[in-house]
């Protein structure tokens, strides 16, 4: 039975993390969205206090349970572009047959809606100086699906097509045989289930730990963590890269937390989230003829986040402003970055990682309490760009780039036990990230990447959500 149960669990959050995009969540739950993901030092609810401040849970006294469910959509798009001449140049066709066209074109996701589940549990007593708490939130997460490109310029067999728009066709997408990568789709998602434990050392100061246990699940498709099967002219048979369906991994970490409440308004907190260190992806690759591929393994750890809080609560107002700094410049899949070199010196075609920089987040959220039993929340969430431009090009399985997201959200009281909570998000990339097309078939001393010149590839892309959650507090019978 319990077996049965923790497969349900992870069925649930898997489902529900597959279709985002983003690879870390802004907040968890519908209070903690609402106030931008701010919660290190004012802890609103239990959800954001158990994700970005272990020590904040001191503040509950009751048993309070609470579940979150948020319906979410994302539109990420990706161009490229490649300047004339470049498939062909003049004279290709024949004595005076003109060079290729500029070629450009924009690929839209067709993913649909999907939902984001948060789950969480609080026991605390105001007679103890100890808290307790249990969670499974998803808390990472990005996938795309691009489909591969129609408008093409030539068949399989290099025969032109008359009929090709060079202004809507998109090369990125275009078939492996023709250089493009075809069909572009990838899901990743973390599910984390943390106990969470706080200690007031005062009656102003508590600190908090919370163990971490994480189950992850990639999928690549193409896989660009594999060598591709190289075309004859370079000693294979032409099938490219090979795809790689879901496959999970495990992770461990820690999370360590210091809340300060002054008593008189003024919050102030901090915690830091270790590296979620994960054991290898194991891919079981297949090109897409059917045929087997070599398996890989790759690692992908969850960043560090150090996060400083500054709350401060007054009349009908709770105010909340968290900084936040991830890492991932020292986490094993990040950090790395350009091409696998093989046992002879040449470039095997493998991507070694995305190379992404270290990147600071600022959440700021307003929460008014002057209308009876219904809080009202504004939040603002503003988040680094960590994609280099010169290394773009490896981060088109993971697109999500959000700069500006904006929530408004708000609850209402039942009773003493019940609240309903409820956000609206919106989020844009603030304009594109861009970068070159790179090949490996290109690299020189010169030019490590294989970057292509007078090429472009882009991606952009806007997320909403409604999410929708219900807290229940379990109140102890009085006598009469």
């Amino acid at each position: 039975m319990k077996t049965s149960f923790i497969k349900l669990i992870v069925l649930l959050f898997s489902l529900g993390l597959y279709a985002q995009t983003g690879h870390i969540m802004q907040g968890v739950g519908s209070v903690n969205m609402s106030m931008g993901g701010a919660a290190t030092a004012q802890p609103l609810d239990i959800s954001g206090a158990m994700h970005w401040n272990p020590a904040a849970i001191s503040v509950f006294d009751d048993k309070i349970l609470k579940l979150d469910v948020g319906f979410f959509f994302s539109s990420p798009e990706l161009s490229s572009s490649l300047p004339e001449g470049l498939l062909y140049p003049e004279g290709a066709f024949g004595p005076g047959s003109p060079a290729s066209p500029a070629v450009y074109g924009t690929t839209k996701d067709d993913r649909g809606v999907s939902y984001m589940p948060a789950l969480g549990m609080v026991w605390g007593n105001e007679n103890s100086k100890h808290t307790f708490g249990v969670s499974a939130f998803g808390i990472s997460g990005f996938g795309v699906t691009f489909p591969q490109e129609t408008n093409l310029p030539m068949d399989m067999n290099g025969n032109p097509n008359m009929d090709w728009n060079p202004n809507n066709s998109n090369a990125i997408n275009w078939p492996q045989g023709l250089n493009g990568f075809g069909r572009i789709e990838s899901d990743y998602m973390l599910l984390q289930v943390s106990a969470t434990y706080a200690y007031e050392l005062t009656d102003k100061i508590s600190i908090g730990i919370q163990p971490n246990f994480n189950y992850a699940a990639l999928e690549l498709n193409p896989n660009p963590i594999a060598s591709p099967d190289f075309p004859p002219s370079m000693g294979g048979t032409g099938k490219g890269y090979p795809k790689a369906d879901s496959t999970p991994a495990i992770g461990f970490g820690a999370q360590f937390g210091v809340f300060y409440d002054s008593g008189s308004g003024l919050k102030l907190g901090a915690s830091y989230k270790t590296n979620q260190t994960f054991g290898e992806f194991e891919f079981d690759n297949e090109y897409l003829d059917g045929t087997d591929a070599p398996d890989v393994k790759f690692q992908m750890d969850y960043p560090a986040i150090m996060s400083l809080g500054l709350g401060y609560s007054f009349t009908n107002f709770d105010f909340a402003l968290d900084f936040r700094r991830v890492f991932y410049e020292n986490t094993e899949g990040f950090e790395a970055s350009g091409w696998a070199i093989g046992d002879n010196g040449f470039p095997t075609g493998a991507v070694q990682g995305f190379g992404w920089k270290d990147i600071s987040i600022l959440s700021v959220g307003l929460q008014y309490k002057g209308i009876s039993k219904l809080p009202l929340r504004l939040g603002y969430t503003y988040s680094g760009n960590p994609i280099d431009e010169d290394l773009a090009f490896f981060s088109t399985p993971a697109t999500a780039i959000i700069k500006n997201a904006y929530q408004f959200g708000l609850s209402y009281e039942i009773n003493d036990n019940w609240r309903l909570d409820a956000v609206y998000h919106y989020g844009d990339s603030n304009g594109a990230t861009e970068g070159r097309i790179l090949d490996p078939r290109q690299i020189t001393p010169n030019n490590p990447l294989g970057e292509i010149p007078g090429t472009s590839v882009s991606y952009k892309m806007t997320t909403s959500m409604a999410m929708f959650g219900i807290n229940y507090t379990f109140k102890k019978k009085t006598k009469d």
